[in-house]
């Protein structure tokens, strides 16, 4: 099943305005997008009696698959 995640091409479409990832085009892109919202509810689950740790917490899961969408996102990230 990994071999499908590394196939070549685009999971995401480009927006139309502003930086970033656009919706997802692939089912790739889908799976990577419902882990990414699981992961960071399970963190704000798992640490809800500790804000701080829950905070510094969901900022890096938040900001850790980046370099992914935007590898896989079809035009790359810039400004529209």
């Amino acid at each position: 099943m990994l071999h499908l995640f590394m196939r070549k091409g685009p999971w995401f479409r480009q927006k139309n305005r502003g930086y970033g990832t656009g919706l997802p085009i692939a089912w790739q892109g889908w799976v990577l997008m419902a882990l990414h919202v699981a992961l960071i509810a399970g963190l704000a689950v798992l640490l809800r009696d500790r804000p701080v740790p829950m905070t510094i917490a969901i900022v890096l899961a938040a900001l850790a698959p980046m370099p992914i969408y935007r590898a896989r996102t079809e035009g790359g990230w810039r400004w529209r």
